[in-house]
Order: structure tokens, then sequence, then C-alpha cells
């Protein structure tokens, strides 16, 4: 009898009356979906390029069929494996340090008594998330702290020495995206009940217990969601800092799939390379993000699907 009530009332939910009560949503809704259509899968089109020989003047269905002759290439060429381990080096590097800063940095900005404080802290912040790399990359500011504070006689040109490269990059994303990164972890901790602390308080738990048994498993669930969706970015590790940061003496060190695409989908005129090129990273992203949500579902943690 129960079921059967349950069925009903699911049927009821779906009826012409709610679908008109919620035609706003809907509506936009849909805009969105036509929107992602239309400027994320009807591109995907483009793929057919990597299989061809492409040339722009016969088009896609005039061009010479080569099959996996590109991808063939891309696996033989040197330069496309050492652009593999910058991006893949890069990007697990830019992972960590970005996952942990912002969870690390919301957990104490969320400690600050004062609101006043709390809100001047997070609003400078994440301001640099709106800064533009062309920005960031011309300031030479570090160079400047070090000298003024005697940490350094003169400017040492970073961008002279490989080693520093990875790290650099590292730095420069913690420095723009932290405090934006940080505000969902916020937000996920404001959802937490503030009687759990309290009770935390009331039982002798001091600061660090707190927010090692109450705001850290809080938290935990969103922390899984972002961290798969993050591990699917690990081949993401950025165009725009390497590019304006890259340099002759560092290009063996700087160069990402992104570059390798631009150098040879635009410079060079071979879209096909270029596009096989595109094609490997979404791949591999792509199963990058199904093994790790079958880790995390395995292992009982929140998952994507």
């Amino acid at each position: 009898m129960a079921a059967n009530i349950s069925i009903v009332k699911q049927k009821k939910r779906y009826t012409w009356k709610e679908i008109k009560r919620q035609k706003v949503l809907l509506f936009w809704a849909a805009v969105f979906i036509i929107y992602g259509f239309i400027f994320c899968y009807l591109p995907l089109f483009g793929w057919l390029m990597a299989f061809e020989d492409y040339k722009p003047m016969n088009g896609f269905f005039h061009s010479k069929f080569v099959g996996l002759d590109k991808f063939k290439e891309l696996f033989m060429d040197d330069g496309f494996i050492q652009v593999i381990r910058n991006t893949l080096a890069m990007g697990v590097i830019n992972l960590i340090t970005t996952f942990v800063m912002a969870i690390v940095f919301a957990i104490l900005l969320n400690e600050v008594k004062s609101k006043s404080g709390k809100k001047a802290v997070q609003t400078i912040s994440y301001l640099p998330h709106f800064l533009s790399w062309i920005i960031v990359a011309g300031t030479g500011i570090v160079n400047e702290v070090l000298v003024h504070f005697h940490m350094l006689k003169e400017p040492l040109n970073f961008f002279a020495y490989p080693k520093y490269f990875w790290w650099i990059v590292a730095f420069a994303n913690v420095w723009k995206e932290t405090g934006w990164n940080a505000i969902i972890y916020l937000a996920a901790i404001t959802s937490i009940d503030t009687t759990l602390y309290e009770a935390a308080a009331i039982d002798g738990a001091g600061r660090w217990g707190r927010i090692r048994h109450i705001t850290l498993p809080g938290i935990r669930p969103t922390i899984m969601i972002l961290l798969l969706m993050n591990v699917g970015n690990v081949l993401n590790a950025g165009f725009e800092v390497q590019y304006l940061l890259g340099n002759g003496l560092v290009q063996s060190v700087s160069q990402t799939i992104d570059i390798y695409v631009l150098k040879w989908g635009i410079s060079q005129s071979d879209y096909s390379l270029g596009t096989a090129a595109g094609i490997f990273k979404s791949v591999v992203s792509i199963i990058l993000i199904v093994i790790a949500n079958q880790i995390a579902k395995r292992a009982g943690e929140e998952h994507l699907f």
C-alpha cells in the first residue's frame, strides 16, 4: 500500500501544472543545454581532422583520409614525449599545491573571529584570480621583495634555470588561485552545524581538535568531489603562464601539450597533428576521471557517477 502511494506521488510530480510552474527554470535549463551543445559538442566534429591529412582548401570531406597515421607520427616525435612529461609534472604539482593550499586557507580563514577581518582577507585573497597572466608574468615582484629584505644582493634571473621553472609555475598558480578555490570550501564549512563545535568545546576539544574531528569530516564530501574533478585536469597544466614565462633557456621544461598544439596546429599549419594532440589530452583526462571515480566508489567515498 505504501509503495503504491509513493508511486502515485511520484507521478503527480510531473504534471503539466508542475511544468508550467517551473517554466522559467526549464527555459533557462534549455538555454544552457543548447549553449553547451553548440559550443562544446558541435566543435567535436573538428576531430575528423586528426584522421585526415587536412588542408583548409579541401575541407573535411575532400582531404585525404590517413587513419591513425597522425597519432603514430605524434608518438614517434621525441618532442611530444617531452611535452607529455612536462605537462604531467606541472599538472601534478599544481594539483597538489593548489588543492591543499585552498583547503588549508579556507580552514584558517574560518578560524578568524573578526567578521570584518575575515571579509577583508577573503576579498584580497581572491582578487588575483581576476588578474591577467600577462600582468602577473610581467611584474617581477619576487626579485624586488628578496632584494628589499636583503635575501639577495641583486636580482636573480630565475628563468635561466630549468630546475626552478615547474616550481615557479606552481607558486604562481597558488598565489593567483588559492583565494578563489577556497570559496567553495568556505561555503561547505558554513553548512556545518555550529552546535557540533559548541559540544566539542564543552567536551574539552581545542581548536585543532575541532578542525580535525568536525571541520575536515564535514567538508570531506566536497573535498572528494573537487579532487575527482581536478584529477581530470592534470593534463590541463596551463598555457598562458608557461607561454609567457618560457624562453629558450627553459624550453625543455616549459613546453606543454597546449603549446605543442599551438606550435603545430597554428604556426606550422599542421592542423591534423595539433588536433591529434588535443584528442590525446582529452582521452587521457576522461580515463583519469573514470579511474579516480571508480577508486573513490569502491572505497565508499563520494563519487561523480
